[in-house]
């Protein structure tokens, strides 16, 4: 059933729905942003415009441009249009800015890439106007902040909606997003929610939880997650199940795969390099610094397999609730495998950081990350290696804004020097948990002071920051900067909460 489902569904992307024409207006740069169009809700049925594309396209006075403005509602972003009122502080703006940014359930248009959803949701916003998966976890953690618990509630029934219907959540609720999730922060979005209404919330979304363990340790036979190492652990990677350009950059994807001898092989790791949530960086590259070197497919990263057994936790947790021990100690088991795994595969010794691991190289990636706090902020780490982790993130990450992403420019926007919402976040609440309380302030505050220094400039939160040049408004990338910012406005508002307004 989950196949013939998830078959249905990708049948919906716009690529296999308008074929010529979508490739037309993707590879002639009709909008120059290419997510344009694939978020475009056609304004008759499907077959009749192409009926009518395929009769007028070879003609003299054809306008692609023209043909596509009259069949097609064009969305743009909705909060461009919100005046920021210069009299409010930042927290007051995020306060005001949930309602732009929220969306109600929608109705199903034939044609359109939006996957409906039953109950309302927080937007990123700017460019993104559809829920995303790991952001919301971000988001969330402002919405509590903002009392909004039943908004956080209405996203976790939305989660478990689509983990029900597609057997795994999307990367967002968009038909092109099908083929890969987002790092999986469901079971923390639990936590959030059993804050405000007690653990028997574990048990309700178990099945859930396990559906969405059963994608990631590929019990589909549609994924392709899990990597067998030297000892015989499995530990798991990111794997999109295509290997086409991705349709929301289907001109980029394309005029890339002119640089290499084998296409499907890019595109699946350019898809995969989606699905961390980190696209991109120079964390995937096999040269560290070209993004058409990406290997993403051969790289164990720490912070997913951190993700994991926080999920193996969440299910025990969840078994507990319902009375069934056995399946409770079988998976705290498992997570205390995993934990031993973590422990030994991604630690490097030498310099006491967390890497990821390249299955290539059968060594740790050479690119240090701050994916390398991962391991604190889920308590993963021992004790006795906080000391040196303060030690390389005061030399090698922390900026006047900030932690910065990595230590590469490599002009992707997951790099220096750029810095992200959740990013900061993870790192200060990793440095809390083993008791590092004044690094943790320190970040915190540099953070505060940049993100409220941008809003006074500009009227906006931004989607990243330049933490190297706190004098910039915003951080360079693949796209133009977005504002809005979902996971920026949550992360502000739980450190504020935390370390007061700056």
């Amino acid at each position: 059933m989950l196949a013939l489902a998830l078959k249905a569904q990708t049948e919906e992307t716009p690529d296999l729905v308008f074929g010529n024409l979508f490739t037309q207006v993707q590879m002639e740069r009709v909008f120059p942003d290419n997510k344009t169009f694939v978020d475009a809700v056609p304004k008759a049925p499907p077959h009749q415009i192409l009926a009518s594309y395929l009769a007028s396209k070879d003609r003299a006075d054809f306008s692609l441009s023209d043909f596509v403005s009259a069949n097609f509602h064009i969305i743009g972003p909705k909060e461009s249009h919100y005046i920021t009122d210069s009299t409010q502080t930042v927290v007051q703006h995020i306060n005001r800015l949930w309602s732009v940014l929220t969306r109600m359930p929608e109705e199903p248009v034939p044609g359109s890439s939006i996957l409906p959803l039953p109950y309302p949701y927080i937007v990123p916003g700017g460019r993104f106007n559809e829920i995303y998966y790991w952001d919301s976890y971000f988001t969330m953690l402002g919405l509590q902040v903002s009392g909004q618990q039943e908004m956080v509630e209405n996203m976790v029934k939305n989660f478990a909606y689509m983990i029900d219907k597609f057997g795994h959540i999307p990367n967002g609720n968009r038909s092109y997003f099908l083929s890969r999730s987002q790092p999986p922060f469901f079971s923390l979005m639990l936590e959030l929610l059993a804050e405000d209404q007690g653990n028997e919330v574990y048990g309700i979304y178990k099945d859930q939880l396990l559906k969405e363990y059963a994608y990631w340790m590929d019990k589909s036979g549609k994924t392709n997650h899990l990597v067998n190492m030297p000892d015989s652990t499995k530990l798991n990677r990111y794997y999109d199940q295509y290997a086409i350009p991705r349709q929301e950059s289907y001109f980029e994807d394309s005029t890339m795969a002119r640089l290499v001898s084998n296409p499907p092989a890019l595109y699946r790791n350019l898809r995969s390099g989606a699905e961390s949530g980190w696209d991109f960086s120079s964390r995937w590259m096999a040269d560290g610094q070209h993004l058409h070197t990406i290997e993403t497919t051969r790289i164990l990263p720490v912070d997913l397999n951190c993700l994991l057994y926080h999920l193996e936790l969440t299910i025990a947790k969840a078994y507990k609730q319902t009375g069934d021990k056995q399946k409770e100690h079988k998976y705290r088991h498992i997570a205390k495998s995993r934990k031993t795994a973590i422990n030994h595969f991604f630690y490097n010794k030498h310099d006491g950081w967390y890497y990821d691991y390249n299955i290539r190289t059968k060594q740790l990636s050479k690119e240090k990350t701050i994916a390398g706090m991962t391991p604190f902020f889920l308590n993963i780490a021992p004790e006795k290696a906080i000391k040196r982790a303060v030690y390389v993130l005061k030399k090698d990450f922390l900026r006047s804004g900030g932690v910065v992403t990595t230590l590469k420019v490599s002009g992707e926007q997951w790099d220096a020097p750029n810095g992200w919402a959740p990013l900061q976040w993870m790192t200060v609440k990793g440095l809390r948990n083993y008791g590092e309380h004044a690094l943790a302030e320190n970040i915190a505050k540099r953070w505060i002071a940049l993100n409220t220094r941008v809003f006074q400039n500009t009227g906006k939160m931004m989607e990243k920051y330049n933490v190297m040049d706190s004098s910039l408004d915003a951080g360079g990338g693949e796209y133009p900067a977005q504002d809005g910012f979902g996971w920026s406005n949550g992360v502000l508002l739980k450190l504020i909460r935390i370390y007061g307004e700056y």
